[in-house]
């Protein structure tokens, strides 16, 4: 069973951030530019949130709130989940699942190493699950 920590070891550390006073139309150029669904919210080197693709279009999309003068602080989830590189994916997933979110940062006390999203883990499982069944065919033959 894979641990969190070997699916960044797999993926990469990258960390796209935003501040929390930057502009959602800032946090939406971002998000397009480098074609991702989330971004840590970062006020000196400490996550202070996340704001996703859903939390624009559920607060500014359709509340009717300017893209221009609303900032990442209004619109972004403060109460933020997140792992340790510790955890299992399976355990990742329940927690994703459960609390019906799709993207976890992975921290290890007040720093940030890296972020996972449910596709990140859906493919390690499927790697899993290949792995297993090439050895349970091994063992048959």
């Amino acid at each position: 069973m894979q641990q969190v920590g070997d699916l960044l070891n797999d993926k990469g550390t990258d960390i796209v951030s935003i501040a929390p006073d930057a502009t959602v139309a800032e946090a939406v150029d971002l998000m397009t530019e480098r074609r991702i669904g989330s971004l840590l919210v970062m006020d000196g080197g400490l996550l202070r949130g996340i704001v996703t693709e859903r939390d624009y279009t559920r607060k500014v999309a359709a509340g009717g709130m300017s893209i221009e003068d609303s900032r990442v602080a209004d619109i972004m989830t403060v109460d933020v989940y997140t792992t340790g590189i510790e955890q299992n994916i399976d355990e990742c997933m329940m927690l994703m699942t459960e609390k019906r979110i799709r993207h976890l940062p992975v921290v290890d006390g007040d720093k940030v190493l890296g972020i996972i999203s449910i596709g990140d883990l859906m493919k390690a499982i499927i790697s899993d699950n290949q792995r297993a069944l090439c050895t349970l065919d091994q063992l048959t033959d």
